[in-house]
């Protein structure tokens, strides 16, 4: 998320102002990497770069770049190269592919998932004691005061409570998304009352790295329930997450 997505500062809502009136949309940004970036296909190395850059646009999440010199053509024969757009700096003679297109991506010797990872990304986890009330419906789901919020650039605030201040049946959802920074979560729907709450909660079993705080804890999409903090309901964020069945669109991670 960070520069581009989202709140960020190009995003799609960025959340400050700028003294100035920026194009967004037209901005490029290409940075250096100092990070060893590998990808696999086939059981073969076919991209092996020390030299790679990464691509800054609106609306896009950031995007490796590669010198032509440090891709395995040979072995590339049947996959679409990826050119920058008109405009991006120092990317002459640079190419990237589609990320589903490879086999596995490495940041020096740790496998990534999902995207690249961006520099400008940040993942902060906070214990608060701060009275947090979900509900939906008027049915209280959570109640807790030993609630950790996880703070991510570009995306609201997200609040993961202890599954022993849940207050509902969590039902175990098939649905699995995957996430460059936190790992793969699982969800769970809920009812409120009469009604099904589909896919309106999740948890990281496993997460990876700055999320580790949150492992086993849930979150609800705060797009799509009421949530009160010390008594102060707060106002829905507009994400894709708010929409009714987002996750059709996803693929099923198993």
């Amino acid at each position: 998320m960070s520069l581009t997505m989202g709140s960020g500062p190009f995003g799609h809502r960025p959340a400050g102002r700028f003294n100035v009136e920026i194009p967004v949309r037209e901005v490029l940004f290409v940075d250096p990497s100092p990070r060893w970036i590998r990808a696999i296909r086939g059981g073969e190395t076919v991209i092996d770069s020390r030299r790679t850059k990464m691509l800054h646009q609106h609306g896009v999440l950031a995007r490796y770049f590669f010198p032509r010199e440090d891709v395995r053509w040979d072995m590339l024969g049947d996959v679409e190269p990826v050119s920058p757009p008109a405009g991006a700096p120092d990317l002459d003679d640079h190419v990237t592919f589609a990320w589903d297109d490879l086999d596995a991506w490495f940041e020096e010797d740790e496998q990534l998932i999902s995207h690249a990872i961006d520099p400008y990304h940040r993942i902060d986890v906070r214990r608060t004691s701060r009275h947090l009330v979900v509900s939906a419906n008027g049915a209280v789901l959570a109640d807790t005061r030993r609630a950790n919020g996880l703070f991510e650039s570009g995306l609201p605030t997200r609040w993961y409570i202890p599954r022993e201040h849940v207050l509902v049946d969590l039902e175990p959802s098939d649905l699995r998304t995957q996430c460059a920074y936190k790992g793969v979560a699982s969800y769970f729907s809920a009812r409120a009352g009469d009604e099904l709450l589909e896919n309106i909660a999740w948890s990281y079993p496993e997460p990876r790295h700055d999320a580790t705080a949150v492992q086993d804890l849930v979150c609800f999409f705060n797009e799509a329930v009421d949530l009160d903090i010390d008594g102060e309901r707060q106002e829905r964020p507009e994400t894709p997450w708010g929409q009714p069945g987002w996750w059709r669109g996803y693929t099923v991670v198993r």
